[in-house]
């Protein structure tokens, strides 16, 4: 990670939405001694302005305010309004780091992914937990996985509810599974339900890779309790890692006890703060970032396939209850058996 330089020239960065999470970029982005935040952009005036005073910024509704003034931008607005946003940055000669998923169809994304090749842009996803802690460490330890059990629950919000839960918050795990997984991925299942939203609310999905390994993956944005955790199985190891409290335990094959159990030391971090110093980083050099449009592009292919056979899954039951009424004159809701 390159080192800040306090007194050299900081990249001029810009956050394109105050939300929720964009809120956070702006602490980020002020708070690096590399950067400096010139402009936040919001389609609320008085959000905007409130958070640009705070941080001596200017605040607009308007995005093409930004050419010729910035550096680089973060895009942390609605993925439905990705590629209106980003394309015409980049088009601009301002790099980007964008809120995933990176869109929400192919098309899109490939606008993206294209338009950034072609006028040498940066173009950083902000898959957020590939610069966690635990699985940079789980980087380090992984030798052959074979078996992923990962299960990411949320309590319901009416944040993001754009998009279903798939490309909401399993997305992550979709990223993580697809760094570390050594094959082709050769088959997909998956089931989920709407309860709270006109979206997917809760989906389970098996992926199996041509080399036989698998990943069970849970997402669900109507638990009761927040939950981020991920198991993954290899040759002789078993680790835990909670993604939340940034830990890992390593249970190995050995010992006088049959398996011995060592809790890897992790310095914690803020992921955000990893993700965006990675971004200037990117900046700075010109290299592609790992987490670049190609990769995201990647893994939103798959979670669009997933959401494929989660309709064809529906539509399979949804031909089960029919048949169940008609034979029986039950109705959804009816206590009758």
């Amino acid at each position: 990670m390159t080192e800040g330089n306090e007194a050299g020239p900081k990249i001029r960065v810009a956050v394109i939405g105050a939300g929720a999470f964009g809120r956070n970029h702006v602490r980020v982005v002020s708070e690096n001694p590399r950067a400096q935040l010139t402009h936040v952009v919001d389609a609320n005036l008085a959000r905007a302005k409130e958070y640009a005073t705070r941080y001596s910024a200017v605040a607009t509704c308007a995005a093409e305010d930004l050419i010729g003034n910035v550096d680089a931008a973060i895009v942390a607005v609605p993925t439905s309004v990705h590629a209106e946003i980003g394309v015409p940055l980049l088009e601009n000669g301002i790099d980007i780091l964008i809120e995933k998923p990176i869109a929400p169809t192919l098309d899109e994304a490939d606008r993206l992914v294209n338009t950034a090749r072609e006028h040498g842009r940066i173009l950083q996803v902000g898959h957020l937990e590939r610069f966690n802690p635990a699985i940079v460490e789980l980087e380090r330890l992984a030798t052959l996985p074979l078996f992923f059990e990962i299960h990411r629950m949320s309590v319901f919000t009416l944040r993001s509810l754009d998009v279903d839960v798939v490309l909401d918050l399993m997305i992550h795990d979709l990223d993580v599974v697809l760094a570390f997984a050594r094959a082709e991925l050769t088959e997909i299942r998956a089931a989920g339900i709407s309860i709270l939203s006109p979206k997917v609310d809760i989906a389970n999905v098996r992926l199996e890779f041509a080399d036989g390994c698998i990943a069970n993956l849970t997402a669900s944005r109507v638990s009761t309790e927040k939950i981020r955790k991920l198991r993954v199985f290899q040759p002789g190891q078993y680790i835990s890692l909670d993604y939340a409290k940034q830990s890992a335990v390593v249970c190995t094959v050995g010992g006088e006890l049959g398996i011995e159990f060592d809790q890897r030391p992790i310095a914690t971090a803020e992921p955000l703060k990893i993700q965006f110093d990675a971004f200037l980083d990117a900046v700075e050099t010109r290299k592609q970032p790992k987490l670049n449009g190609t990769v995201a592009r990647r893994t939103l292919e798959v979670a669009l396939a997933i959401l494929d056979r989660i309709e064809q899954h529906a539509g399979r039951v949804g031909k089960t209850l029919a048949a169940h009424t008609q034979a029986t004159g039950w109705k959804p809701g009816s206590t009758q058996r």
